[in-house]
């Protein structure tokens, strides 16, 4: 009797789990079930990996090899996320494209990272079109949604090709190469092997509550955090509900409907989920876990958020140990008698089962819990090194362990604490004032949405603290009553001397404020957000 799809031609005995064994996995809990759902259609296990294996053949017709670096333009589709494992089966390499960058810098992106062949939605078209001129290693434009002069459509890429089971040995582990945010140059390619991968996803199934079957809801973009994060979710066979657009409305519409048991979102969402006037009439009661991470979020808001949406789970990485360097459970926001912990909300949670964390100085010495220093990571989590850059591997190491960037500090019950950024903490009047603690005593006003601290060069204080506060809809923050706030809260020398409230803070394209522009608009005068 030949062997099940799942099996056949299987050569990776002993190896950890590629990209597309999770699906494969989901498969076999139940090829009939709900696997992508977007607005009113859903494909099953089977459709997609059907479509996975048509997809690994079409590359393979195209030229494209083992190790080939294959990406992917699209917003959140569930075509194109099926490509990703069509992608893998190939034994290629999957390089995610922000749809939200600007033209150049996927430019340089695509051709940095070698990628041979690019699959986009026509919603990008005119990008795609404007870049092919420079993008001379790629072989071929797949379409996803359109017949253009300058691509070949999808349909017609699949055309005469079976359904049937296919796959390649990959040339080496590299599953995926997403680009660093660019906010300090260049974007770098992170190389993420799937080790990597398979310890992110085996410490979110252990590190987060789940039962039965997971409804997990996909709002933020598929490039980022809110994609990696459907690996678990299909190794149990559970339904992935894809939105294309971030509205707060639909989102919590989305939530009470498809009776969602996972979801994730950056802080800056979840303060416009906890404004909108739906939730206090949304069923939310299905949630088992809601994740947060990608930058700090405000304790007064996250207390806010426990009371109003229910299991909040927190998550710390970065693109280079992706997604679980700690974790705080549902339950760790609670203390024993079930009152909330209000003095680890600040906290990034503890450490995950599978990294190693300390904390060193400037000498890469590793200091004491209750000490401030450089969060630096070791262990199966970490990325394999940067694409074609031995330079910004190298730098981003010490005596073998990886540079986070961030500053921070283990409590004496091992709760991380993470106070800046290392490049964004301000020397004042000789002290060093870390920007997260004033941004908590800011965002604990009730008129502050979001803010935002810097420092600026003072004659006096050498660095002034500068702070930039967005107010919430119908709020109004007068500078010197907020001073007096923060004041009360955290003392005279961590006061703002500057405080400027604007419509808006300038955010990069994953919602993460950019300080550096911040300090340019205060020292050139340039227009608000």
């Amino acid at each position: 009797m030949a062997p099940p799809p799942l099996f056949r031609n299987s050569l990776f005995i002993g190896e950890p789990m590629r990209l597309m064994d999770y699906l494969d996995k989901g498969a076999s809990l139940g090829p009939d079930k709900a696997c992508l759902t977007m607005a009113g259609r859903t494909m099953s296990y089977r459709d997609v990996q059907q479509l996975s294996w048509r997809v690994a053949r079409g590359l393979a017709r195209s030229g494209i090899a083992p190790g080939d670096k294959v990406a992917i333009l699209s917003g959140n589709d569930p075509i194109a996320f099926s490509c990703v494992f069509g992608i893998s089966r190939a034994g290629s390499v999957w390089c995610p494209i922000n749809p939200r960058n600007e033209a150049a810098e996927n430019g340089f992106i695509l051709d940095a990272f070698d990628c041979r062949l690019l699959i986009f939605h026509s919603n990008y078209a005119d990008m795609v079109h404007k870049l092919i001129p420079d993008l001379k290693k790629i072989v071929e434009f797949v379409c996803l949604d359109a017949e253009l002069p300058f691509a070949t459509s999808f349909d017609r890429w699949l055309e005469g090709l079976e359904t049937s089971a296919f796959q390649r040995k990959p040339a080496d582990d590299v599953a995926m190469i997403p680009g660093t945010g660019g906010t300090t140059g260049k974007p770098k390619g992170v190389m993420l092997t799937e080790r990597n991968l398979e310890t992110m996803s085996a410490l979110t199934l252990m590190g987060y509550p789940f039962e039965g079957r997971p409804r997990y809801l996909a709002l933020a973009p598929l490039t980022h955090a809110a994609g990696v994060l459907c690996l678990p979710i299909m190794a149990l066979g559970g339904e992935i509900v894809i939105m294309p657009q971030a509205d707060v409305g639909n989102f919590l519409d989305h939530i009470e409907r498809h009776r969602i048991t996972h979801t994730f979102l950056p802080p800056t969402l979840i303060y416009m989920v906890l404004d909108h006037p739906n939730l206090a009439s949304a069923d939310l009661t299905s949630l088992q876990c809601f994740w947060y991470g990608a930058a700090p979020i405000s304790a007064t808001r996250l207390e806010e958020a426990l009371r109003r949406i229910g299991p909040m789970g927190q998550l710390f990485g970065q693109t280079e140990a992706p997604m679980m360097i700690s974790m705080m459970a549902p339950k760790d926001h609670y203390d024993g008698s079930g009152a909330v912990a209000t003095q680890r909300l600040s906290s990034a949670g503890r450490v995950s089962p599978l990294v190693q964390l300390a904390i060193v100085n400037a000498e890469g010495e590793h200091l004491p819990n209750g000490e401030r220093g450089e969060i630096v990571v070791r262990g199966s989590l970490v990325m394999k090194g940067y694409y074609h850059n031995p330079d910004a591997t190298a730098e981003a190491s010490v005596n073998g362990w990886h540079r986070t960037g961030d500053i921070g500090y283990l409590d004496e019950d091992n709760y991380l604490y993470i106070v800046d950024r290392a490049k964004d903490m301000i020397i004042t009047g000789g002290f060093n004032v870390y920007s997260i603690e004033v941004e908590q005593a800011l965002a604990a006003h009730e008129a502050v949405l979001d803010c935002a601290v810097v420092g600026l060069p003072d004659e006096k204080w050498g660095e002034r603290i500068v702070a930039v506060v967005q107010a919430k809809a119908g709020a109004t923050i007068v500078a010197t009553e907020l001073a007096a706030f923060v004041k009360a809260r955290i003392g005279s020398v961590k006061t703002p001397k500057q405080i400027e409230v604007w419509p808006d803070l300038p955010r990069s394209k994953v919602g993460k404020v950019l300080k550096a522009d911040i300090k340019s608009k205060l020292t050139s005068g340039a227009p608000k957000a």
